[in-house]
């Protein structure tokens, strides 16, 4: 006789069988995600090639210098990455021996047959030749020109043949055995190894390159490094995930207390973790304020860079709203090793040149437009105005240091008047020949963007001279910007290492096209820099630093304006996260306590 089945245990089985498909499903789906937001597009992932700062977030996690800064320690630390330990620095400043670790692998790709492939000391040299090759024409070629023996002569050779010869073997790379590099410097820096810690020095695979590149020799589509992501997805302009690299070696979570006090807790949440934690990272792409910031309210990003007019509603006097308080949200906060400023283009027609009346001109522009007013209106006060080159929290930055240049837009009338930009009937200035006098100012199509552009306008009214506004998505502005086609630009310049020289650079006159936005060349700035480039932090490096800074204003090529605050949100699932001042990427550092759900 068939027995019946209660119907109590029925329910019991069905629900248990529900119980153990939903935990399955979470065990398939409970990694760690870590979702961000990008407010620009980013340009590309080859370290040799791309230059902003979102594309260098992602770069970071997938390739490996051979050093790196300490993740706690202010000021910040050079610490090793894939190399042992830090250079042997000998023959007085000139040369670095380097040994690396054994046993880190690229990521699997068909370029090595499928399988990963272990770093070399030779990847180092490629990678570090790929900067000068005349073809990929790398904005961070600045980095070892005129540094390493025999680099810039390889360089020139190609330029003549039109093939760089990667097999050829210079007297300033040199092999020594599989795992060491020993580089040969043409004069002594013992800030080198600084160098040596930035996004572009990131070693790529030769094989990877060669099989990927595009008819510039440029290889951003598929990125393989030796760090603890690899490119998973990827929609220009829209999003980005990265997936840990499943032969990445990993790392422990051992770093020391620095001078915060929130350092405790950061240690206390992160000493002895197996890292990297969070085990896949999606960005998106959203252009506007308004969108991005209603993302993060919707918890639907974890970490949020807050800047521009979402300061406001966010902060006051420098701390969280009660708000977000309540929610657990943490707030990271930094004055950035930057510097904001503006440029003419020294090669235009208008505004270029260095004849009294173009210097007239630049410096009447400067002194009618109101920094401190910027800094309410559009940064909503999360900056500070800045006076020398150098930005506070950075080796060199000079304290005492006053420019000449003020606001004082009615000073800035006379001083046209004086050089023949007169006013016409309408209003308006012409040049000393009779001709209209019109500027174009370039800003990137968002928000903040139309904020500045205005605020320009605003100041050229004020002076009789006509502007128009020249809106371009932040990508075209970046290669407009390289190829000295812009007018007069807003640029932000953040440390790629924090030494004084990384600022002094972007105006010497042999980095047009790279880092010199200006494209601006004085011979007796030029000169003072070659001077200073290769010497140690101290009294006769300041003075020239003085000196080189005074030129600049003499000149006006250039206007100093503000550096800003760093504000970095995060959700109260987010733990160990610190904004770093140098490193791009931070998320291989923090952990989520809660896997996200789908």
């Amino acid at each position: 006789m068939k027995r019946s089945v209660p119907l109590k245990f029925l329910l019991a089985c069905f629900l248990f069988g529900l119980l153990a498909q939903t935990s399955a499903a979470t065990s398939e789906t409970s990694e760690k995600v870590l979702r961000y937001v990008f407010p620009e597009s980013e340009t590309g992932f080859d370290p040799a090639v791309s230059y902003d700062w979102y594309s260098a977030q992602v770069i970071q996690s997938i390739f490996e210098s051979l050093y790196t800064f300490d993740y706690l320690a202010r000021p910040v630390r050079l610490v090793p990455q894939t190399a042992q330990a830090l250079p042997v620095i000998t023959n007085q400043g000139k040369t670095y021996t380097i040994a690396l670790k054994k046993g880190i692998y690229f990521s699997a790709d068909p370029a090595f047959g499928g399988k990963p492939r272990e770093l070399t000391a030779t990847d180092y040299a490629y990678s570090f030749k790929r900067l000068l090759d005349p073809r990929i024409k790398s904005p961070h070629a600045w980095l070892f020109e005129e540094k390493i023996v025999g680099l810039d002569e390889l360089a020139r050779d190609a330029k003549a043949s039109g093939r760089f010869e990667y097999d050829r073997q210079i007297a300033g790379l040199e092999i020594v055995d599989r795992y060491t590099l020993r580089i040969h410097l043409k004069h002594a820096d013992f800030n080198f190894g600084q160098i040596l810690a930035h996004f572009p020095s990131g070693a790529v695979a030769r094989e990877v390159v060669e099989r990927y590149r595009n008819n510039l020799g440029r290889a951003d589509a598929n990125p393989v490094g030796t760090g603890p992501y690899r490119l998973a997805q990827w929609r220009r302009g829209s999003r980005i995930v990265l997936d840990a690299n499943p032969v990445y070696r990993g790392f422990t979570w051992n770093f020391q207390l620095g001078s915060d006090p929130e350092d405790r807790r950061i240690v206390a949440q992160m000493s002895g973790k197996r890292m990297p934690q969070i085990k896949r990272i999606e960005i998106n792409v959203i252009a506007e304020d308004q969108a991005r910031w209603l993302s993060f309210q919707n918890d639907e990003v974890d970490l949020f860079q807050l800047y521009g007019p979402l300061t406001e509603r966010a902060l006051k006097g420098g701390k969280l709203v009660p708000e977000l308080v309540q929610k657990g949200v943490q707030l990271s906060r930094i004055a950035d090793p930057e510097l904001g400023y503006y440029y003419w283009n020294m090669r235009d027609p208008i505004v270029g040149g260095l004849s009294k009346d173009k210097i007239a001109l630049r410096r009447a522009i400067a002194m009618a437009y109101d920094v401190k007013e910027e800094i309410r209106q559009v940064w909503n006060g999360e900056a500070t105005p800045l006076a020398f080159p150098v930005p506070p929290g950075v080796v060199g930055h000079d304290g005492d240091y006053q420019s000449m240049i003020r606001f004082d837009p009615a000073a800035a009338n006379l001083l046209l008047d004086r050089f023949s930009y007169k006013k016409g009937r309408d209003g308006w200035r012409t040049m000393p020949d009779g001709r209209p006098l019109q500027i174009r100012y370039s800003a990137p199509t968002t928000s903040l963007g139309r904020l500045q552009a205005e605020l320009w306008k605003k100041a050229f009214d004020s002076i009789g001279i006509r502007m128009t506004a020249d809106f371009r998505p932040p990508a075209e502005l970046l290669t407009a910007t390289k190829q000295c086609q812009l007018q007069m630009r807003t640029a932000l310049w953040s440390a790629d290492y924090p030494d004084g020289d990384n600022f002094m650079q972007i105006f010497y006159g042999p980095n047009i096209g790279k880092s010199n936005n200006g494209c601006s060349r004085i011979p007796e700035y030029d000169a003072l820099y070659a001077r200073t480039r290769n010497m140690m932090e101290g009294p006769e490096r300041k003075a020239l630093y003085r000196k080189m800074a005074r030129i600049l204003e003499v000149n006006t090529v250039q206007f100093l304006g503000f550096a800003r605050y760093n504000n970095m949100l995060a959700q109260a699932r987010v733990i160990g996260y610190k904004k770093h001042p140098i490193l791009a990427a931070e998320w291989m550092y923090c952990d989520i306590e809660q896997p996200q759900k789908e």
